[in-house]
């Protein structure tokens, strides 16, 4: 297993991109050659996540008990670095999903892409399977983390049998409907994108590489998307809990 941090109360574990994609394969053979082996959930933590673990018991709990928990996020990092683990790079869900996808055109995973608006995921899922070729879609829907549409979804799902579930109902729901139904998913590995379809598809731009690499994408966002401030606040707030963390622990 990866070494871990805890940052807020929440372990992350110290993996970059490469180790990601190790384990993910490893739980996708560990399913096609068992069929009774647990769906994994992976989580994507960035400091939004690490602020709302700790307002809300309920969420930290889904976090605890997922099976890999990947730093996304600058700020994760410097918190990292700050209690003595320095980390390699961000593993995003942005980049991931052309990451896995990738991985999955070359090992013939079965990929079902979860969420967004009507017909992002489809365009989504065009986008890389011409990308990629050889990716093979298991299914491409909008769906609904609703219970209402629980019953649809779990039928394509248990049709189709997807190694990778991409789901995109954006944070924290993406996270909580995994975990209330990852007993029941017929997939191998589940993962919560955020908006990530948006971006395959063109909906949403992201940041220039430039500004990712100065760490300033979520600048970017803020102002394309102002409405987000509420959002954004969380950074500073992040910032704060982790220095008084800090020096409640040298006292």
């Amino acid at each position: 297993m990866a070494e871990t941090v805890e940052i807020l109360g929440v372990t992350v574990d110290c993996v970059d991109f490469a180790a990601t994609l190790a384990q993910i394969e490893e739980w996708v053979d560990a399913r096609r050659a068992d069929a009774t082996a647990p769906t994994r959930q992976l989580c994507t933590v960035n400091p939004e996540y690490l602020v709302d673990a700790r307002r809300n018991a309920s969420f930290a709990a889904v976090l605890a008990q997922a099976d890999l928990r990947v730093p996304d996020g600058a700020g994760v990092l410097w918190a990292a670095r700050r209690a003595g683990h320095p980390l390699h790079e961000r593993v995003t869900g942005s980049d991931g999903i052309y990451r896995i996808s990738e991985r999955a055109a070359q090992r013939g995973w079965r990929v079902f892409y979860l969420g967004a608006a009507p017909g992002v995921a489809e365009s989504a899922a065009s986008i890389l399977r011409d990308r990629y070729p050889g990716l093979v879609i298991a299914g491409a829907y909008a769906g609904n983390p609703a219970a209402a549409d629980w019953p649809d979804i779990a039928g394509w799902l248990a049709a189709t049998q997807p190694d990778i579930l991409f789901v995109a109902y954006g944070h924290p729901r993406q996270d909580a409907w995994i975990a209330a139904h990852r007993h029941e998913l017929s997939a191998s590995v589940a993962i919560g994108v955020g908006g990530a379809f948006d971006f395959v598809a063109g909906v949403q731009r992201r940041a220039p590489a430039w500004l990712q690499r100065l760490n300033l994408e979520w600048l970017y966002r803020l102002l394309r998307e102002p409405r987000r401030w509420k959002r954004m606040v969380k950074l500073p707030v992040f910032v704060g809990l982790v220095l008084l963390a800090k020096r409640e622990e040298l006292d």
